[in-house]
């Protein structure tokens, strides 16, 4: 049976900076289980296969049944469900609040920090099975059992009509459609296979505009497989990486995530690469298409894209630019002496591609160029080092739960997590229980800092600063976010203020020092802070935006996640060590504040980009206003967003909010007007921090019942619907957040609330 593995390496490929800390990674054990085990793991599956169009995000119980014998817990404490005439006490919130810490402490790694599911996007693992499908490297990388998992993973998401969509929860899509039809018959699945699915699939393809109606992205990739030719892709010439820099469209000055894809994949595009045309090739061109393959307008499949598809359409400038580099450039860059300088941007490319990989040992930013990168290493040379050391950083994505094995979003959300649960914790008011917890988690802080900048002129490589900074996972990562910078600078600062013999010794000052410097660089010139790095260029490069699914991918806007979260951290470091640079930091604060109050939306809201959505976004905004000295006394903007949320309760006195909300723009319930334990959490948290108890405290009284009465008879509270999000439009799980903030807004209720009141 499979178990999870923390912080090992085992492979002479392996590269680490700090012993493979925070590194999970799921290996099969045939001998590992004994056969209540894996009847409990068979009924654990059935279960969800059973439910998969009602509930169709895991529970991540493959872990749970893991570590329940690594880490056993009796919960002698009685589940607390108050009736609707009962009030909430003191010992019913408190005992809630010892289940659910003591339960999520049993699921804590050994290296400190909590594991979970990052997947829910549905195009991640196509690529990965179709770059190793033509390097001839799928069944040497993914043994038997892997490979049946993934079946089982794209399976059970299949769509009700046949379909699969962008991510788990979404409506079916060309893109999800065609690449997961694609990878289950690589896979080894027969084109009648999975007792009609895949015959069901192929109708929906088929029905819907066949595969010349898919995205930018799937056309690339099967380009790459040979399952459509490459003149019916718009160009990505790889000579855009040798403009002068000072041009606002230098992809250097692209948000990272989208130019690492653009990267890699300029390089393929440049080479024209295709795979061996085996004989399951030959069958997919026909089982794709309505029209023989050799008969397929390619020039017209272009642009052709399924309007289940089309987020954001492009605009008819980027349709004249694309035709022009088709028509008139291609051509002359595919000759000599044009070719010359296509052979130059191919070589400057590769070169940034191994800086990206050396650099991220291998893992690479996400798992996207991850894979277009390791297929760029092969492509160059398929015997080379490069390639070899990609190999393992693979299964740094690859997390199985009873839905089956799935290619996460990132290497997992480690840090971010862990930061958060530190702060959760402290807000119980319950730390003296909880040493050992904090402590295996201040160790995991304390390892998981970024210590040096990226080698060389970072200039030369389009990179920001990052010694000091705090990754999203790991430190062999590496990659610095403002956030995750802003989170593990307060958890660090919130550990150094206890006793040192229980949590052990704090991050040095100079350390600390450090994050403060990666957080001042990175606030933009308007007061906002962008992710990674600075905001590089305009937001007119919106137009010319290929990514037909995803919104607001060019260039690295600023946010009031990452606003709020470095004024939360800077305030909590002035606090400590006032004299360290006082007046940058007040002059950043103060910034930050105006920032935040700008982009206040009309109706006293806040668009959350990074989670659902609008309660995500209100926490934020709310939680940076107050943490600079606003009140709602003096300040409209908190006022107005607390009007809002309290609009927004629902009558059984919690907040539900759907992954509609991200991607429509406006606030949707959930169906059947139904609480969500995580967008409750945040409304309470943003209410709570506003004074709302002083106000009225009955809307927290109700929201904290709700909570009460979620917990789960094992302590936790329930895995219910999608609650991350990227680029507008694509969702992804936040596995751990389902305890976190439940955890969270409760204890600040208990020591904000109650304790106040009595």
């Amino acid at each position: 049976m499979w178990k999870l593995k923390v912080a090992e390496g085992g492979s002479p490929w392996l590269r680490t900076n700090n012993g493979h800390v925070g590194r999970q990674v799921w290996e099969f054990d045939p001998i590992y289980e004994s056969q209540e085990h894996i009847d409990e793991v068979e009924r654990a599956r059935e279960a969800f296969r059973a439910n998969r169009f009602e509930m169709k995000h895991s529970s991540d119980l493959l872990m749970r049944l893991q570590f329940a014998r690594e880490n056993p817990l009796e919960l002698e404490l009685p589940a607390i469900k108050l009736k609707e005439e009962e009030q909430v006490t003191e010992e019913a919130v408190v005992t809630t609040l010892r289940r659910a810490v003591s339960k999520y402490s049993t699921l804590q790694a050994h290296d400190g920090h909590w594991a979970g599911d990052y997947g829910g996007p549905m195009f991640l693992m196509p690529g990965l099975i179709i770059a190793l499908y033509v390097t001839g490297s799928l069944n040497t990388v993914l043994s038997p059992e892997h490979q049946k998992e993934m079946r089982r993973y794209l399976y059970n998401h299949q769509n009700k009509d046949g379909g699969w969509g962008l991510h788990i929860e979404g409506h079916s899509t060309m893109f999800g459609s065609v690449l997961t039809y694609v990878t289950l018959r690589l896979l080894g699945e027969g084109s009648n296979a999975g007792d009609g699915s895949m015959e069901k699939a192929r109708d929906w393809i088929l029905t819907h505009g066949t595969a010349t109606a898919i995205t930018s992205w799937g056309k690339m990739w099967l380009s790459v497989l040979g399952v459509f030719d490459w003149s019916g892709n718009n160009p990505l010439p790889p000579e855009i990486w040798l403009l002068p820099y000072v041009l606002p469209i230098h992809p250097g000055r692209m948000w990272c995530h989208c130019r690492m894809v653009y990267l890699p994949m300029s390089y393929i595009y440049g080479k024209r690469f295709v795979g061996k045309i085996t004989p399951l090739v030959q069958e997919l061109r026909k089982e794709l298409f309505s029209v023989p393959y050799d008969q397929i307008d390619w020039d017209k499949a272009r642009n052709e894209c399924a309007k289940e598809d089309l987020y954001y359409p492009h605009p008819m400038i980027q349709d004249i630019m694309w035709a022009t580099l088709h028509k008139f450039v291609e051509p002359v860059l595919l000759h000599w002496p044009g070719s010359k300088l296509r052979n130059k941007a191919l070589d400057s490319v590769i070169q940034h591609i191994h800086y990206e990989d050396e650099n991220t040992r291998y893992i690479c930013i996400g798992p996207v160029n991850k894979v277009l990168n390791m297929l760029c290493c092969w492509i160059e040379d398929p015997s080379s080092e490069a390639f070899k050391l990609h190999i393992p950083r693979i299964y740094d994505y690859l997390w199985i739960a009873e839905d089956g094995m799935k290619m996460q979003g990132y290497n997992g959300s480690q840090l971010w997590d862990t930061a958060f649960t530190v702060q959760a914790i402290f807000a119980t008011g319950l730390i003296e229980e909880y040493w050992p917890t904090l402590k295996k988690a201040h160790d995991y802080v304390k390892h998981s800092q970024v210590l040096e900048d990226c080698p060389g002129d970072l200039s030369y490589w389009y990179r920001h600063i990052s010694k000091g900074a705090w990754p999203f996972s790991t430190a062999d990562h590496g990659w610095p976010i403002s956030d995750c910078t802003a989170e593990g600078l307060k958890a660090a600062l919130m550990l150094s203020k206890v006793s040192h013999d229980k949590v052990g010794q704090p991050i040095e000052a100079n350390r600390l020092y450090d994050a403060v410097n990666v957080l001042l660089s990175l606030m933009n010139e308007n007061g906002g802070f962008a992710t990674y790095e600075l905001t590089r260029s305009y937001a007119w490069m919106e137009l010319i935006n290929p990514a037909e699914t995803f919104g607001d991918i060019v260039i690295d806007y600023p946010y009031v996640e990452c606003t709020s979260a470095a004024i939360q951290a800077l305030t909590s470091f002035r606090k400590l060590y006032p004299g360290h640079r006082r007046q940058e930091i007040d002059n950043c604060i103060k910034k930050a504040v105006n920032y935040i109050e700008s982009i206040q939306l009309p109706d006293g809201s806040w668009y959350g980009s990074w989670a659902v959505c609008f309660t995500y976004g209100l926490w934020f905004g709310v939680k940076g206003l107050i943490a600079a000295g606003k009140t709602y006394e003096n300040s409209s903007c908190i006022r107005k967003a607390c009007d809002f949320l309290l609009s927004k309760q629902l009558p059984s006195g919690g907040w539900g909010e759907s992954y509609l909300s991200c991607q429509d723009k406006v606030y949707t319930n959930l169906e059947g007007d139904r609480a969500h334990a995580v967008n409750t959490g945040w409304a309470m948290l943003a209410l709570i921090d506003a004074g709302q108890a002083v106000r009225d405290v009955n809307p927290l009284h109700r929201a904290a019942k709700v909570l009460i009465n979620m917990q789960s008879d094992d302590g936790e509270f329930p895995q219910q619907e999608i609650m991350g999000v990227f680029n507008k439009n694509c969702m992804i799980s936040y596995s751990e957040y389902r305890n976190i903030f439940p955890i969270w807004a409760l204890g600040e209720y208990r020591c904000c609330v109650l304790n106040v009141h009595n």
